[in-house]
């Protein structure tokens, strides 16, 4: 099923590889963690999960399908850390491979430009007044949130 996954950048590809909608799931790819992210099944609000200690791609990979059946998730929306002026990095090369490696779980999968999200992410947590110690642990959940966020929002205005 793997080869069957969908892997794009463009929202309406990724929509018409889900014509009944369905919950997404957002991810936020650090070196050391998975920030994780949820969005209802009608592409209204994206919100938070956890955050996902990195370890070896089996375990990540079994821990995202756990979630994944639990949650009823019907599509994976990676942030695509692209440099300031658009072009790709070596970071967008490990989230693309990142992606088709995720593939063989068979939903498909949005990369989305997630440029300032963890800027943005910190700047709301700071505007909370949450504490460094919290923003340390929850920052890439939101970060994961806010690509979900923009993706949905792309999704709206295709």
């Amino acid at each position: 099923m793997a080869e069957d996954a969908l892997i794009t950048t463009q929202t309406a590809a990724f929509a018409a590889a889900l014509p009944q909608g369905g919950r997404l799931l957002g991810l936020d790819l650090g070196t050391q963690t998975i920030g994780l992210a949820l969005c209802d099944a009608g592409w209204s609000i994206a919100s938070p999960a956890h955050t996902h200690k990195r370890g070896k791609f089996g375990a990540d990979k079994a821990a995202l399908s756990e979630l994944i059946t639990k949650q009823s998730v019907r599509g994976l929306v990676i942030g695509l850390p692209l440099n300031m002026d658009g072009t790709e990095s070596p970071r967008s090369q490990a989230a693309r491979a990142y992606a088709r490696n995720i593939a063989v779980l068979g939903l498909p999968v949005l990369l989305w430009d997630e440029r300032w999200s963890t800027v943005a992410a910190e700047r709301a947590m700071i505007a909370q007044d949450m504490s460094r110690a919290r923003r340390a642990e929850r920052i890439d959940a939101h970060a994961a949130a806010l690509i979900l966020q923009g993706a949905i929002d792309g999704l709206a205005y295709r």
